[in-house]
This record gives structure tokens, sequence and C-alpha cells, in this order.
């Protein structure tokens, strides 16, 4: 009995990384990118329901207990995180990303690191709260990139 030869799977964290095949790089536009992001939304709302709503909803009704808005803030920030830094870190790609055939990496072609996704994410907020500044600076970016992901020296790129 033969046995097949088993192909790398490019979407598992130990795949070749994607550096190792410079044909196959390229930056996704910022029309899939804002779709995906759109996506990624509607997703979070499922998180943040079962994380972030449920509890503070049962702290409400049982105990009459309403947290300060700086820890809704910071709770809010750690779920979010939570979920970001997971699916970056294992494939570089989120559910909307897989989605949408996007992949977030490294110069190096890799997944991020968790320091690289914890200071993308955290560059993030205030690109998409200061009005989607950061968002906007992909217009007059040279390679169309998001401002947290010029910073962190991270981008995302489309998968074949």
């Amino acid at each position: 009995m033969k046995k097949k030869k088993e192909r790398p799977n490019p979407s598992s964290p130990s795949s070749v990384s994607i550096a190792s095949h410079p044909a196959q790089v390229e930056l996704a536009g910022l029309r899939r990118r804002l779709a995906s992001l759109l996506y990624e939304a509607l997703l979070l709302l499922g998180v943040l329901a079962l994380t972030f709503m449920v509890p503070y909803l049962l702290l409400g009704i049982f105990f009459h207990i309403t947290p300060a808005g700086w820890v809704e803030w910071g709770h809010l920030y750690v779920v979010l995180g939570a979920y970001f830094l997971w699916y970056w870190c294992r494939r570089g790609q989120t559910l909307a990303m897989q989605t949408w055939r996007l992949r977030l990496v490294t110069a190096d072609g890799r997944a991020p690191s968790l320091p690289v996704a914890w200071l993308r994410y955290t560059l993030a907020w205030p690109s998409v709260l200061c009005l989607g500044f950061g968002l906007a600076w992909a217009l007059i970016d040279r390679d169309r990139q998001f401002l947290h992901d010029r910073l962190a020296g991270t981008r995302i790129v489309m998968l074949s």
C-alpha cells in the first residue's frame, strides 16, 4: 500500500512562513481589509455578549452592582485583547480574516509574536477610536497599510 505524500498545511502554525515564498506574498487591498473589519465587528458582538454583557447583567440583577466606567473599559480591552491575541499568535488570522483569506504577518512573513501582537492591538485602539484616523492613514500610506500596522511592523497579506 502506497503512502500518500502529505502536503504542508499553510494555515498550521508550524508550516513554512510566507516569507519563504516571496512570489506568493501580496498585500491585501484596502477594501478587502475594511470588509473583513466590518465582518469582525459582527462576530465580536457575540463574543462581547458572552464575555462582557452577561457578567454585567448578572452583577446588576443579583448584586445591584454597576462597575465604574474605567473597570468596564478595562474589561472590554482585556476581553478583546484575549480574542485577537489568541488568533493572531496562533495562526495570524481571526475568524473574519479566515473568511476573507487574509493573514497578519510580520516583516519576515511569520505570525506575530505575543509582544508584537499586543503592540498592534494596543495601537489599534487609538487608531480606530480617534475617528478612524489610523484606518484613514491607509489612504496616504505608500503600501496602503493602517497606521497601527505601520507602527507595529506588521501587515495583512492575501492568501492564495
